[in-house]
């Protein structure tokens, strides 16, 4: 008998399933390690961008006599002068100041964590203020 010289062209079905198995174990070890290292990293993220808003908030003081934005002015005269603001050096910040989540970072003047100072505070994972996950310029 005479065989033939035809190579195997297709997977075997037994194949093909091992394969799948061993990707998912993979997945199964490496997805929850990223995971971990994403929330790490958006607070991480998050950090950086209430320390660039304190150090604008500290040049807008030091062009107005050592007092940051008030409450009622916010931070939004950090982007554009208000009316007759002769010290105004800015704009300090180039738009508003958000966290790794694209939430708005709120600003408190006196602050609660800073009696003498002020609060620059990100919601967190959660979206929530002042639940647990909130991070701040105090930590």
């Amino acid at each position: 008998m005479k065989q033939s010289s035809r190579a195997r062209t297709a997977f075997t079905l037994m194949e093909v399933l091992l394969v799948l198995a061993i990707l998912l174990v993979i997945m199964g070890l490496v997805v929850p390690k990223i995971l971990g290292r994403q929330k790490s990293a958006n607070v991480d993220a998050t950090m950086i961008s209430i320390e660039g808003l304190s150090q604008a908030i500290k040049l807008y003081s030091l062009d107005h006599l050592g007092n940051p934005p008030s409450s009622a002015d916010g931070l939004k005269v950090l982007i554009q002068s208000g009316k007759r603001d002769t010290r105004w050096k800015g704009p300090y910040l180039e738009k508003p100041a958000k966290d790794a989540w694209g939430n708005l970072l709120q600003y408190r003047t006196p602050g609660k964590r800073n009696v003498h100072g002020y609060d620059i505070v990100s919601a967190g994972t959660d979206g929530i203020f002042d639940s647990e996950d909130d991070i701040g310029n105090w930590e």
